[in-house]
Formats: structure tokens, C-alpha cells, sequence
């Protein structure tokens, strides 16, 4: 019996499952990690004062680069936990664009191939580019 469609190692369908199962499992480990991050800052400094906001201090290093945020976590400060999960869940969307990326890729789809590098490209150099190195 004939079929209408193409056989393919991998199909469309098979590449929609994947980038919503990385869109979901991206979205619950960045809310886990910002959740347990955002509960020890509460078991740190929950009995502190209220801080004075009549005059604003930017963040040092460690919480606006990418490795001082990595160091941070490593050594368990929950404002740097917090922050991971921020960075896991940015992450999230660049990943999705790469999936899809090689997808398109596997599906021989080039102009779809070229739109989505270029997508990307933009994606990243606005992610990196913001970023104190």
C-alpha cells in the first residue's frame, strides 16, 4: 500500500515534540533553580532589615557576567543561584532557535536554514553583546 508522504529519518512531527519538550524542561529547571534560589535568599536575609532604595547601587561583577554569575552559584550565594536560573531560562528560547535550526537543517529546508541563522545570529550577538565581558 501506497502512502502519500515521504518517508524521513525524522519527522516534522518528531522535531515539534522535541522543541516543546526543551521549551518546557528549560522553563520548570530555570523556575526550580530561581525558586530555590529565591527561598535560601529568604533563609539568609529574611530577618534583615528593610534596605534603604532612596539611592540605587548597581550590582558588582559577580551578578552581571556570565562566569561571575557561574561562580556565584558555585559557591552557593542565593543571589547568584537566582541569577542561574535567569540565565537557564534565556537560555531556553536560544536553544529552541538552534533545535529548530538543525531541524530545518535535516529537513533540507534551506531557506527555512538561512531565515533561522539568521535569527539566531541576531539572538546571540543581542544576548552576548549586553553582556559586561
Amino acid at each position: 500500500m501506497n502512502t502519500p508522504h515521504k518517508t524521513k529519518g525524522i519527522a516534522d512531527r518528531d522535531i515539534e515534540l522535541l522543541v516543546g519538550r526543551l521549551l518546557r524542561s528549560g522553563v520548570i529547571t530555570a523556575s526550580c533553580i530561581v525558586l530555590i534560589g529565591g527561598i535560601y535568599l529568604l533563609l539568609q536575609n529574611g530577618s534583615s532589615a528593610m534596605p534603604s532604595y532612596h539611592h540605587f547601587g548597581g550590582e558588582n561583577a559577580s551578578y552581571t557576567t556570565f562566569q561571575g554569575i557561574l561562580s556565584s552559584a558555585w559557591h552557593l550565594n542565593a543571589k547568584g543561584i537566582v541569577q542561574l536560573g535567569i540565565v537557564v531560562l534565556i537560555a531556553t528560547p536560544v536553544l529552541r532557535i538552534a533545535l529548530s535550526l538543525f531541524g530545518f537543517a535535516l529537513e533540507k529546508d534551506w531557506l527555512y536554514v538561512i531565515i533561522t541563522t539568521i535569527v539566531l545570529a541576531v539572538m546571540l550577538l543581542s544576548t552576548i553583546g549586553g553582556l559586561k565581558i
